[in-house]
Parts: C-alpha cells; structure tokens; sequence
C-alpha cells in the first residue's frame, strides 16, 4: 500500500466521480493507497483543504505556493495558528519558484522564510516547492529551517547535487510522475541514488500524471504507477518500496502517525 505525500484534493476534475470527492478517495483506496496529503497552496483555500480531513488517512497541509503571492500573507501566527489543527501535519507548500516569478524574489523569500518559521516553531515538516532557485532555496532553509523537524523536497526535478545538500539538513526526496517519463533520465538516475530511508512518492494531482496516463487528470489512484517505476529502477519489489515509503511518510510527518 502506497501513501500519496503530496496531492491537491481540493483540485482534482470529478468529471468521472460525479463530483463527488469520497469516490475519488475511495478510487484510491481501491488501488493500494492508504493515505493521501492534500495540500494547501494559499490561505484563502485552506478551508476546503482541511475539509477533505473529515475523511480517515487524510490529512492536509497549511501554507502558501510562492506563485500566489497576490492573496493573504502566511503570517507566522497565522500559520501556527492554523497548525494546531489535529490533521494539519506539515507547512506548505512553500518555496521560491524563479522560472515564473523572476520579479517577485523579494516577496517570495520572505513568505518562504516566514512559513520555514512557523514550521520550526510548531516542530512540523515544510513541504517545499523550488525551480530555478538552488541556491536561495537551501541558504534559506539552512538560515531559518529546523534540521529536527525537517522537511521535503516535492516533485523533485533538481541536480543530484541539490537533493544530496538537501538530504544532508535531513530533508527527504520526493518524486512525482514525472519520474515516469521517458525523457526523464536524469531524474530517473537521482531516484536511484537517493537513500530508500529519504525517499516519498507523490502524484501532485491533477497535474503531472505518470505513464501510462500521460495526458490525462492526474489523481491519487495513480501514485502506484509512480511507485512501480521507482521501484523497477532500483531493482527492488514494489512491495518493498511501499513499505518503505510509507515508513517515511509518518518518520516525516510524525503528526500523522498518532
């Protein structure tokens, strides 16, 4: 059984559900899934973030993706307020995205520090989005993060020297579909590096579906295709990397597991 670490639930196209968000998560648990993340992007949609809690082995995230930076600051109050809820096990998903928000960098890393703040503060895992921000990413999360607490490195698409700098200030690596990809070969040979003890799959649905369903709406059903992939490349059993990456899972977000 797989754990989806990182999914948005309160995104997901329930075109074929009847829009109705408990088939979708039954879907899931049909398929192998035992757990599913959902994860907040901005304050102004917490609320239907943590309303998908109300279902057993999900849980859900509080913080603010650095592309909405037009909506409520993630104050550190606010955060630690919002964190206290029994099913809120991380903060984020937080970070600094240069590739679409050159303009904006002042803003960004003060709303990442803020949230890395918070997290350290309530002793909860970040949940960390960055693209073309190597180095300000890891300065930051080194200046103003909790080496105990910790965090992830979601949908990682960065260099091996980038994951092991992470990993080094106890963070876990996280891969997504695209690891699936065939184009992804890079990507695909960091997965195989990377310690089985750091490792987390993620679907980061609706977007970025694995093979074979490339193309489509992504969902939480699909974190096994992106399991059995990871698995195949490091030449051990999916049974194996379930069990692993489910043990990361609750090491990383501890609030989960009572």
């Amino acid at each position: 059984m797989f754990i989806d670490s990182h999914c948005h639930l309160d995104r997901l196209k329930l075109d074929p559900y009847e829009g109705d968000i408990s088939k979708a998560i039954s879907a899931a648990f049909d398929n192998g899934v035992s757990g599913i993340l959902s994860v907040c992007i901005n304050l102004e949609h917490f609320q239907p973030v943590l309303d998908m809690t109300r279902f057993d082995n999900v849980w859900a995230s509080v913080g603010v993706h650095p592309l909405d930076l037009d909506g409520q600051e993630p104050a550190v109050e606010t955060l630690i307020q919002l964190s206290d809820h029994p099913k809120v096990v991380a903060i984020g998903e937080a970070g600094l995205d240069y590739y679409y928000s050159k303009d904006r960098k002042q803003q960004q890393q003060s709303w990442f520090v803020m949230q890395l703040t918070a997290a350290a503060e309530q002793q909860l895992p970040i949940i960390v989005h960055t693209r073309q921000a190597r180095e300000d990413t890891l300065a930051l999360i080194a200046s103003h993060g909790s080496r105990e607490s910790a965090g992830v490195m979601h949908c990682f698409t960065e260099s091996w020297d980038m994951a092991k700098k992470a990993m080094d200030m106890n963070f876990y690596i996280s891969f997504s579909g695209i690891v699936t990809f065939k184009n992804a070969s890079d990507l695909r040979e960091i997965a195989c590096k990377v310690p089985l003890d750091r490792l987390l799959i993620e679907t980061d649905s609706p977007y970025l579906a694995p093979i074979p369903f490339r193309g489509k709406s992504n969902e939480p059903k699909y974190v096994p295709e992106v399991g059995k992939v990871v698995a195949e490349l490091r030449g051990i059993s999916v049974e194996e990397l379930a069990e692993q990456t489910t043990h990361n899972f609750f090491t990383l977000f501890h609030k989960a597991a009572v």
